[in-house]
C-alpha cells in the first residue's frame, strides 16, 4: 500500500505545481499557459489586470456619485468635484488591490493565454 500524497490548502500535492481552478474545476489550459510565460510577463500581466480593474471600479464609483451635490467636507464649493474625484480614485485603487470584483482574474487569465499563444514574449516579439 502506497502512502497517501500530502496536499496543501489549495489541494495541490506537495512537490508538484498547483493547478489553478476556474468555476470549481482544474484549469489545465491556464496551467499550461502559465508554464510557457516568463515570471516577468506574469508580473506585468498581473499589474495590467489590476490596473484595468481599478479603472473599471473608478468608472463605476464616478457614475454612482455623479449626482451628488453639496455633500462632503467642502459643501458645494469648486473644490468638491476635485476632492471627490481624488477620493474615488483612491477608493478604486484600494478596492482593486484588495481583490476587487473579480475582473482582474479574468483579464489576467486572458492576457496569459494570449502571451502563451504568442510564444511567451510580449506582443509576440522575438527575444
Amino acid at each position: 500500500m502506497q502512502p497517501a500524497a500530502v496536499s496543501n490548502a489549495l489541494g495541490a500535492v506537495a512537490g508538484t505545481p498547483s493547478i489553478p481552478y476556474r468555476h470549481g474545476r482544474p484549469d489545465y489550459d491556464f496551467a499550461a499557459a502559465l508554464a510557457k510565460v516568463s515570471p516577468g510577463v506574469k508580473a506585468k500581466a498581473q499589474k495590467q489586470a489590476q490596473n484595468f480593474e481599478g479603472m473599471f471600479i473608478n468608472s463605476m464609483f464616478s457614475e454612482m456619485t455623479n449626482g451628488l451635490k453639496g455633500e462632503g467636507p467642502f459643501g458645494s464649493s469648486v473644490g468638491t468635484g476635485i476632492w471627490r474625484s481624488m477620493q474615488i480614485e483612491q477608493y478604486s485603487k484600494a478596492f482593486a488591490q484588495a481583490g476587487g470584483v473579480g475582473i482582474a482574474k479574468q483579464v489576467y487569465r486572458t492576457l496569459i493565454m494570449t502571451q502563451a499563444k504568442a510564444g511567451g514574449n510580449p506582443q509576440g516579439k522575438q527575444a
